[in-house]
Protein backbone atom coordinates (compact mmCIF):
# COMPACT_ATOMS: atom_id res chain seq x y z
CA UNK A 1 0.00 0.00 0.00
CA UNK A 2 1.12 3.56 -0.62
CA UNK A 3 0.82 6.77 2.12
CA UNK A 4 0.52 9.84 2.85
CA UNK A 5 2.58 11.09 5.74
CA UNK A 6 2.71 14.54 6.75
CA UNK A 7 5.14 15.49 9.66
CA UNK A 8 4.40 18.70 11.56
CA UNK A 9 7.27 20.09 13.19
CA UNK A 10 7.50 22.13 16.61
CA UNK A 11 8.13 26.04 16.03
CA UNK A 12 11.68 27.63 16.56
CA UNK A 13 13.51 23.94 15.94
CA UNK A 14 16.03 24.87 13.24
CA UNK A 15 18.67 24.34 15.35
CA UNK A 16 17.93 21.10 16.38
CA UNK A 17 16.63 19.85 12.64
CA UNK A 18 19.85 20.67 11.36
CA UNK A 19 21.81 18.75 14.22
CA UNK A 20 19.69 15.28 12.59
CA UNK A 21 19.54 16.55 9.40
CA UNK A 22 22.08 13.88 8.15
CA UNK A 23 20.55 11.37 10.27
CA UNK A 24 17.45 12.09 8.60
CA UNK A 25 18.24 11.63 5.21
CA UNK A 26 20.07 8.32 6.35
CA UNK A 27 16.79 7.09 7.35
CA UNK A 28 15.14 8.10 4.42
CA UNK A 29 17.36 6.18 2.44
CA UNK A 30 17.18 3.08 4.01
CA UNK A 31 13.31 2.73 4.20
CA UNK A 32 13.88 3.21 8.42
CA UNK A 33 15.96 -0.23 8.33
CA UNK A 34 13.12 -1.75 5.52
CA UNK A 35 9.84 -0.41 7.31
CA UNK A 36 8.90 1.38 4.42
CA UNK A 37 10.08 2.28 0.89
CA UNK A 38 10.46 6.06 0.33
CA UNK A 39 9.07 7.20 -2.94
CA UNK A 40 9.41 10.79 -2.76
CA UNK A 41 9.42 13.10 0.08
CA UNK A 42 10.64 16.94 0.53
CA UNK A 43 10.62 19.77 3.56
CA UNK A 44 7.28 21.69 4.02
CA UNK A 45 7.87 25.14 4.60
CA UNK A 46 5.64 28.28 5.61
CA UNK A 47 4.89 30.81 3.05
CA UNK A 48 8.43 32.44 3.23
CA UNK A 49 9.20 28.99 1.55
CA UNK A 50 12.63 29.30 3.66
CA UNK A 51 11.33 28.45 7.18
CA UNK A 52 11.19 24.99 7.55
CA UNK A 53 7.94 23.68 9.34
CA UNK A 54 7.61 20.01 8.84
CA UNK A 55 8.44 17.33 6.18
CA UNK A 56 6.15 15.52 3.70
CA UNK A 57 6.47 11.77 1.98
CA UNK A 58 4.52 9.06 0.16
CA UNK A 59 5.93 5.91 1.23
CA UNK A 60 5.31 2.28 0.70
CA UNK A 61 4.58 0.07 3.01
CA UNK A 62 2.71 -3.37 4.12
CA UNK A 63 0.63 -1.59 6.82
CA UNK A 64 -0.56 2.01 8.31
CA UNK A 65 1.54 0.57 11.67
CA UNK A 66 4.59 0.10 9.74
CA UNK A 67 4.15 3.92 8.05
CA UNK A 68 3.66 4.89 11.34
CA UNK A 69 6.66 3.15 12.71
CA UNK A 70 9.11 4.48 9.95
CA UNK A 71 7.46 8.19 10.67
CA UNK A 72 7.77 7.95 14.82
CA UNK A 73 11.64 6.23 13.98
CA UNK A 74 12.53 9.11 12.51
CA UNK A 75 15.75 10.94 13.99
CA UNK A 76 13.40 14.08 13.65
CA UNK A 77 11.09 12.48 15.70
CA UNK A 78 13.16 10.57 17.94
CA UNK A 79 14.91 14.03 19.17
CA UNK A 80 11.50 16.11 19.81
CA UNK A 81 11.11 17.97 16.35
CA UNK A 82 8.04 16.56 15.36
CA UNK A 83 4.86 17.49 16.85
CA UNK A 84 2.24 15.63 14.81
CA UNK A 85 2.62 12.93 12.55
CA UNK A 86 -0.18 12.03 9.63
CA UNK A 87 -0.56 8.69 7.87
CA UNK A 88 -3.22 8.80 5.22
CA UNK A 89 -4.02 5.80 2.83
CA UNK A 90 -3.35 6.51 -1.05
CA UNK A 91 -6.12 5.53 -3.44
CA UNK A 92 -5.02 1.61 -4.73
CA UNK A 93 -5.39 3.52 -8.62
CA UNK A 94 -2.21 6.01 -7.06
CA UNK A 95 0.30 5.81 -10.09
CA UNK A 96 3.33 5.03 -7.53
CA UNK A 97 5.55 3.85 -11.15
CA UNK A 98 5.59 7.28 -12.21
CA UNK A 99 7.72 7.95 -9.65
CA UNK A 100 11.50 7.32 -9.01
CA UNK A 101 11.70 6.35 -5.64
CA UNK A 102 14.51 7.46 -3.30
CA UNK A 103 14.96 4.24 -1.42
CA UNK A 104 15.88 1.23 -3.32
Amino acid sequence: MHWLMICRHKPGMAELREQHRDAHRQHVATGGGGLARVLIGSALTADDVETPIGNFGILEAPTREAAQAFAENDPFARAGLVESIEITALASRFQAHRIDPMTP
